[in-house]
């Protein structure tokens, strides 16, 4: 599975949304995020379109900046590839644009997370925070 994550910076913090109805780690806190959709939309496309889909904000395509790449096996055992993506500048007001699936968004600094943010969002931040391009984890 490959996913996408976009890390909006604003005033030294970032943007995060507490989960809501969606069955997986419900009350937790992740950045904008989702999968990439189908073969024909690469990384960047999925990361725009998520942006949107999630928070009402346009990203062009070149604003979007890879930040860190990781292997991730989560708890459950599955697989995944995750994409970080940063986003210095975009086209609109965040808001809560899936109001069904998330109970609101909050902006915090990215060195000092609240303890219930995903852990898989929260491991991507250190290593972007460190400027570490890439990561393996699950295999301990």
């Amino acid at each position: 599975m490959v996913d996408v994550m976009v890390i909006l910076k604003r005033n030294g913090h970032i943007l995060l949304a507490e989960r809501e109805n969606t069955g997986y780690a419900d009350g937790m806190l992740n950045l904008p995020s989702g999968k990439v959709d189908h073969d024909r939309e690469n990384v960047v496309q999925a990361a725009a379109r998520e942006v949107l889909e999630e928070i009402g904000v346009r990203v062009d395509l070149v604003a979007l900046r890879p930040v860190h790449v990781m292997q991730y096996l989560n708890p459950e055992g599955e697989q995944r590839i995750g994409w970080f993506f940063t986003a210095s500048h975009w086209d609109g007001e965040p808001y809560n644009a899936e109001p069904h699936k998330c109970a609101g968004l909050s902006w915090h600094l990215p060195d000092q997370l609240p303890d219930n943010t995903v852990p898989y969002n929260a491991i991507g931040i250190s290593h972007w925070l460190k400027g570490e391009s890439f990561s393996v984890h699950g295999w301990e």
